[in-house]
């Protein structure tokens, strides 16, 4: 009979492609792990993996088997979260996906409350991509993710708990003096430097300022907003930031100016994104309140 531990090597052995790094990651022996995938494979007729001594690969019926295993895996996860439910809240540990345009900002200003009002929580952060996350709760290896709205989570549930606006982000040498507000159409647009592609804050950013066709300077490529901030100072060019990361950002640059962008919003949404029959529900519920309260207390 097929068993949850060979499902789970596995798994393991198509997320690494490699036997020896999916054995340290189950800590077992890599002779173990591979005796079970061997045993699987018989049992069920069916080589899951081509396997020599450069690569392993997943074959094409070995790859149906493991959409299979994947779901088996999270229903069983879920299965022992149901059996914790009974627990006085945040009594188990939670995995929370964070993209990094929010994640230094928003961390600092939410999780002292929450570790002030349960101490013994433990909350395992991962700092990817959207994508990355979306996956990654739709498979089960995080419990939820924060994003940033809109983006694609087709089949999955979100919780809104923040809603916020763009700010221009000059040199003051070269922002006009007095402003308060600022339009896209009174931006000089082949100053504007934004993160590059694969960021979904560029997304929003060129969405608020309806610029989504824009192609910003090749010779500018930054992934952070902080890389962008110091390009700034360095009088290289402009900038969009969000609300929230306004005072981490622009702290320490006293010779920078951050102005409202007047443009139809709120231009983003912050939201946890679970999957539909997660089980802890109520706690995310929670973190969310939390987060909407402090957010309210630290960003206005």
């Amino acid at each position: 009979m097929i068993s949850l531990k060979q499902l789970r090597y596995a798994l393991a052995v198509e997320k690494t492609l490699h036997f020896k790094k999916a054995a340290e990651a189950c800590n077992v022996s890599q002779s173990a792990l591979s005796t079970a995938i061997n045993e699987l494979e018989k049992q069920l007729g069916v080589a899951v993996f081509e396997r020599n001594n450069k690569q392993v690969l997943v074959t094409s019926h070995g790859q149906l088997i493991l959409n299979k295993a994947k779901k088996v895996q999270l229903e069983v996860d879920e299965l022992m979260q149901i059996s914790q439910l009974n627990n006085a809240p945040f009594h188990s540990p939670m995995s929370l996906g964070v993209i990094p345009t929010i994640g230094p900002y928003l961390l600092p200003k939410v999780l002292p409350e929450v570790r002030k009002q349960f101490p013994q929580f433990k909350l395992k952060i991962h700092e990817e991509q959207s994508h990355v996350l979306v996956d990654m709760v739709r498979n089960g290896e995080i419990d939820a993710a924060i994003l940033a709205l809109p983006y694609p989570i087709e089949g999955l549930m979100s919780f809104t708990f923040w809603q916020e606006d763009f700010y221009w982000v000059s040199h003051k040498d070269e922002c006009p003096t007095q402003l308060q507000e600022i339009t896209t159409e009174e931006l000089e647009i082949d100053k504007l430097m934004l993160l590059k592609d694969g960021h979904c804050l560029k997304d929003h950013a060129l969405a608020a300022c309806s610029l989504q066709n824009h192609n910003q300077n090749s010779d500018f490529d930054a992934a952070s907003l902080h890389t962008l901030i110091q390009m700034v100072a360095g009088k290289l060019g402009t900038t969009i930031v969000p609300q929230m990361a306004l005072d981490q950002l622009i702290y320490n640059e006293s010779e920078l100016s951050a102005i409202h962008l007047n443009e139809p919003g709120p231009h983003r949404t912050l939201a946890l994104i679970i999957r539909p029959n997660y089980v802890r529900t109520d706690e995310l519920t929670t973190l969310k309140d939390i987060f909407t309260e402090q957010l309210t207390l630290k960003c206005k």
